[in-house]
């Protein structure tokens, strides 16, 4: 057995983290879609 798998130092769900990241990515996205969006509306 892996000496690492006996002795876990972060015991906190995986969904969670991978939640949030997902949330933080697609915020990041979105927000520059917007900011893409409002800069051609202000251009046209």
């Amino acid at each position: 057995m892996n000496e690492f798998e006996k002795d876990v130092q972060y015991k906190q769900n995986d969904a969670i983290d991978s939640g949030i990241g997902f949330i933080v990515s697609f915020g990041f996205f979105a927000t520059v879609f917007i900011i893409g969006t409002v800069i051609k509306i202000i251009g046209s």
